[in-house]
């Protein structure tokens, strides 16, 4: 069914608004200091079905809560000292906990894929705490694009990708951070299932201990675990030292390109920029995109990360 998709302001009226529709049960695309959520109320089974329809993402893919604190996350999953270290540091904030789930929460079983755990987080960027205050529940919330395309730092990126598929999408402008949360698995951790807008660095500081890695290619446990992912309509080569003929290319650092996550080399300032520069590029029709190589380091291994599953063959095409 296409809808009308409202584009709603982030004011007392289109809080109002974006808090009835999903009341109602319906989607509704809101920034967070990330990139844009698709959001659903996570305890309605049909909202949270909605939200895999609208972008076409396998139901075996976990989905994120968003509450608006902590004090709120206690009521969903099973809180402990290292949790509580954790979300007096980083939340509100790009840190995803991922914790054993509590019986008879209420929430939707499609919210966790039938796992025994919950993806929680509080988010910082001030229309999403508007929105969830309004709304006074859990949010399900994983980026609103289509299932394996590059997630959306704009409003206009959501409509370019869910327009006529979703009820509403609150225009809070661009996202700060431009890279999804950091996941941290804490049920049998602390392991570091998704590097994102926290450092893992950061997290060691914090908990006085390194943190495990999820294995690549081992059973999904959190969002964005799939190989493929983040993707544009071109292919995407990395490392890439010049361009080929053909290729647009990607640049960091002082590098002649087509467009630039970094002239400085500065990891924050290309983790903003990533999500946005390769849906310019994809829009300019190229058919491949050249990446300049990305110090693996703090938030470049984020954006490698994101890289590389954007790199990775294509499950169903014949595209690398």
């Amino acid at each position: 069914m296409i809808l009308s998709t409202e584009r709603l302001l982030p004011d007392a009226q289109g809080y109002a608004r974006a808090a009835e529709i999903l009341h109602e049960g319906g989607r509704v695309a809101f920034p967070t200091e990330t990139v844009y959520g698709l959001g659903g109320d996570a305890r309605n089974d049909m909202a949270v079905a909605g939200i895999f329809e609208a972008k076409g993402r396998p139901r075996f893919n976990p989905l994120i809560v968003h509450v608006e604190s902590a004090q709120a996350a206690q009521a969903y999953v099973a809180w402990s000292d290292l949790a509580e270290r954790l979300a007096r540091a980083f939340w509100p904030g790009p840190l995803t906990m991922v914790l054993p789930l509590k019986p008879d929460t209420g929430l939707s079983p499609l919210v966790t894929a039938e796992l025994p755990t919950l993806a929680i987080r509080v988010p910082a960027h001030p229309v999403a705490q508007a929105l969830l205050r309004t709304f006074g529940g859990p949010v399900a919330a994983p980026s609103a694009n289509p299932s394996g395309r590059i997630s959306p730092t704009l409003a206009a990126h959501v409509l370019a990708g869910l327009d006529g598929r979703i009820e509403a999408v609150l225009d809070g402008g661009a996202c700060d951070v431009g890279v999804e949360s950091t996941i941290l698995g804490l049920a049998d951790g602390p392991v570091l299932l998704r590097p994102g807008g926290i450092a893992a660095e950061e997290i060691e500081a914090v908990i006085g201990a390194p943190v495990g890695h999820h294995a690549e290619g081992s059973a999904i446990s959190a969002p964005g675990q799939l190989a493929s992912h983040y993707a544009p309509g071109a292919s995407v080569r990395l490392n890439a030292e010049t361009r080929q003929d053909g290729e647009l290319l990607l640049g960091f650092g002082p590098v002649a390109c087509d467009l630039n996550l970094s002239p400085k080399g500065d990891l924050r300032e290309a983790a903003a920029n990533l999500f946005g520069h390769l849906h310019a590029l994809d829009g300019q029709g190229a058919d491949a995109i050249a990446v300049s190589p990305i110090p693996d380091t703090g938030l470049g291994r984020a954006i490698n990360d994101r890289l590389r599953r954007a790199a990775a063959p294509r499950p169903g095409t014949d595209r690398p």
